[in-house]
């Protein structure tokens, strides 16, 4: 299979398209079709995480042996995370809660961030690169710390990541600032995601500057979910999720079910989408937004966007007004017209905004878009617990909630997996305000301990953890000044 980018410009073997992460006409790469799922579901019910993650990315990564991909696969999802089921399901109240956040930093980027590392030093390899890669890398909060753990001291590679200065929670930054290792390097900057997002394409599209880091015998990759490495790893857990339901006798083979998602990168749900096309039997995927709501504008007029105020809310991994992989999708329900992605992308850089015509909006009927207030958000977290004694992250309530909507809008009951994306644990000052005001306050230890009372289970181990860590980084700068500080790092 090759992999072609959304501009048209930019063809590449799957290993080197996870190489590159980013094409070089600035487009992402996508797979020249969606793999049909060649096993049928009863036979993908008896295999365990790692067997159902080497099948289905063995569709995707064509040009990996079989020995190869396994490996990356043992390798990433192994004794890191703390449970055997890797992303357990969970029923409370009339939904399933698929826990994401099992692995080394509790949170949803561990699925794909953990292979990421190998599928890139395998792929250098089978390439013949010699140069040092690079792993440039924006965050919203999660990617970061998940891009770090993935990465930290892996040979021939070192990361930077950079992070909105006070766009995150605490326990995110403190998780990326104590980040051991000789590679790695964090950088807050002064402004928000889409600035260090934007900020970060730069980078990648400036050939004089690419030209000038292979001089010195760097290469440029990103962990984002711009990387294809990054967003089919997540693939495989919508599968496992409906085969839980499925060995539970909770639906028969080929029954449908719901998906809901708290996205504002919008990789996580067009994994669910990629699913779906796959074969997996999906009726509707619940894109749900939190009060940075373009892409529920967007599912609601045809639309998309981005001029408008920006707010930071308490599930800061979607404060996000520019949607990175919304383009993949754009591309699809174009037909694969490139010419008209580019020029469409193209509108969103000039003026913001863009607009899809109503044949091309056909494409879209897979999914439902709804977004939950900051008030609605809290109201939920504290729904959950009072009905189910479960605790859930901000994130993740956003999504349950724009489910409720969803099934009292249409009637809907047929199972809906909602994705848990966080631990409370990494959102506990915002969780303790919705489900103990009195004891809401700046101190982390303390609120860590009245959430595992609360909630009752243990402290995570990468919550503790934090507790004496150091801080080891402490680089700041404008989002002007990016390139200017990546430049001093590599010179290091």
């Amino acid at each position: 299979m090759e992999y072609i980018s959304t501009r048209g410009n930019d063809k590449r073997t799957p290993s080197m398209a996870i190489l590159k992460g980013l094409a070089a006409d600035g487009g992402l790469f996508m797979p020249e079709y969606i793999p049909k799922m060649d096993i049928p579901l009863s036979g993908l019910a008896e295999m365990d995480y790692r067997e159902l993650a080497y099948n289905i990315l063995k569709l995707y990564l064509t040009d990996f042996t079989e020995e190869e991909l396994r490996e990356c696969v043992n390798k990433a999802y192994d004794s890191k995370f703390d449970d055997k089921a890797i992303v357990p399901l969970k029923k409370k109240g009339d939904a399933y809660y698929l826990e994401l956040f099992h692995g080394p930093t509790i949170a949803f980027k561990d699925m794909a961030l953990s292979i990421l590392p190998w599928l890139l030093t395998t792929a250098a390899k089978k390439n013949g690169v010699k140069e040092r890669i690079v792993i440039l890398t924006a965050t919203s909060g999660d990617t970061g710390k998940a891009a770090l753990e993935g990465f930290k001291d892996v040979p021939g590679t070192s990361i930077v990541v950079f992070y909105p200065k006070d766009g995150v929670s605490p326990v995110q930054e403190k998780q990326m600032l104590t980040t051991g290792g000789e590679n790695t390097f964090v950088v807050g900057i002064y402004g928000n995601f889409d600035e260090a997002q934007s900020g970060v394409k730069e980078i990648f599209n400036d050939k004089a500057f690419e030209k000038t880091l292979k001089d010195r015998g760097i290469l440029l990759s990103s962990a984002n979910s711009i990387n294809i490495g990054r967003l089919t790893p997540q693939i495989v857990y919508y599968y496992y999720a409906y085969l839980d339901l499925l060995k539970k006798g909770i639906i028969k083979e080929g029954d449908r079910i719901n998906i809901a998602v708290p996205t504002g990168n919008f990789g996580n749900i067009l994994a669910a989408y990629f699913a779906k096309e796959m074969g997996l039997p999906v009726n509707k995927l619940i894109c749900a937004s939190n009060e940075n709501k373009v892409l529920y504008d967007f599912f609601s007029t045809d639309i998309y966007d981005r001029n408008r105020d920006f707010f930071v809310t308490t599930s800061p991994s979607m404060d996000i007004l520019i949607s990175s992989n919304l383009e993949r999708l754009i591309y699809l329900i174009t037909g694969r017209d490139a010419e008209k992605t580019s020029d469409l992308m193209k509108s969103l850089a000039d003026i913001g905004r863009y607009e899809i015509l109503p044949k091309e909006a056909e494409g879209l009927e897979s999914f439902y878009g709804g977004f939950a207030s900051e008030k609605e958000t809290e109201e939920e977290i504290r729904k959950v617990f009072d009905d189910s004694g479960y605790v859930i992250d901000t994130h993740t309530a956003v999504a349950s909630f724009v489910y409720r909507k969803y099934k009292e809008e249409t009637g809907d009951d047929r199972p809906t997996v909602i994705a848990s994306t966080a631990s409370p644990f990494k959102f506990q000052q915002s969780v303790i305000k919705a489900l103990s005001p009195e004891d809401a306050g700046d101190d982390e230890e303390i609120l860590t301990d009245r959430l595992s009372e609360i909630a009752k289970v243990d402290i995570p181990y990468a919550v503790l953890s934090l507790r004496n860590a150091p801080i080891r980084h402490d680089i700041k700068c404008s989002p002007e000044e990016m390139k200017e500080t990546l430049i001093r790092i590599l010179e290091k």
